[in-house]
């Protein structure tokens, strides 16, 4: 066995102790039913003594240290693991161990961190799951650009996996969000060849001299831009603006209950010890 492997399980072995050390009752979650309207002004306290000068103010990380604000892997790290690593640190990273801190203070920090993490429970919006989801593929025309479990259209973002890195609020801001900048790869644009024939897509790539679009029947066509005749691009996102009045305040939430249960877990990369490095 070489030296770097017996390195490597010896630190996987200190964390896995680290955190049976650290871990509360079976059965219990220092942060259980907890919701980020009330996790303690001692948890953000501790967050920003601690971890804020590495991990930033809000947990996006730096050039000191990760992103554990959105970083799939954490984001499934339980709360008894994530403890353990606050209190004990990670062996052979930069990750260090917290030994002054208290139980109740580390207990504070992981409820804020998961706060920053967007972790709150379907029932804080109160929905009925099985009518969300005949809204996403019905009355809200979602599925038209958007994929659910393999299911829907091309055009938007797959939302299979988009409650593990977001709150139930945030995703029904997003929903009703009326004025929106279009990302890189989803910037809406009508494309006119030399010859007249127009194509009306998303720009998916685009340099210099070359652009791809994507059409509404999920095609992709390559352009030269000295083929084309003209570009013109849509400074509007395709997500339509009027979910807030298409839709009443009890669909919102089927709807918005819908997304937060559909993450797979099965997708979700292998935790890692360098997460924290």
């Amino acid at each position: 066995m070489s030296p770097a492997r017996m390195r490597r399980i010896i630190a996987l072995t200190t964390l896995f102790f680290a955190v049976l050390c650290t871990s509360p009752s079976e059965g219990q979650s220092p942060v259980k039913g907890r919701s980020p309207k009330t996790i303690s002004i001692a948890g953000k306290s501790a967050f920003n003594s601690s971890c804020a000068a590495c991990h930033g103010l809000d947990g996006h990380g730096g050039d000191k240290a990760p992103n554990i604000a959105t970083s799939a892997r954490v984001l499934h790290f339980s709360d008894a693991e994530l403890s353990g690593i606050i209190s004990n640190g990670v062996p052979g990273t930069g990750m260090p161990a917290f030994h002054s801190l208290s139980p109740k203070q580390i207990h504070d920090l992981v409820g804020y961190l998961r706060s920053l993490q967007g972790r709150v429970e379907v029932g804080a919006v109160n929905g009925n799951v099985q009518h969300g989801k005949a809204i996403f593929f019905g009355k809200g025309n979602c599925s038209d650009c958007h994929t659910i479990s393999g299911q829907g259209g091309f055009l938007g973002p797959d939302l299979t996996n988009h409650a593990a890195t977001s709150s139930a609020a945030a995703i029904r801001e997003e929903i009703v969000k009326v004025r929106r900048v279009p990302t890189a790869g989803y910037r809406p644009a009508v494309l006119v060849t030399s010859n007249g024939e127009r194509f009306e897509g998303l720009i998916r790539n685009e340099d210099n001299f070359s652009v791809q679009l994507q059409t509404k029947d999920g095609s992709f066509h390559f352009f030269k831009k000295a083929s084309l005749q003209n570009i013109q691009y849509v400074e509007r996102s395709l997500m339509p603006s009027d979910y807030g009045e298409r839709l009443s305040n009890t669909e919102l939430n089927d709807l918005t209950s819908y997304l937060m249960t559909t993450a797979d877990p099965t997708k979700v990369p292998a935790r890692r010890k360098d997460d924290f490095e």
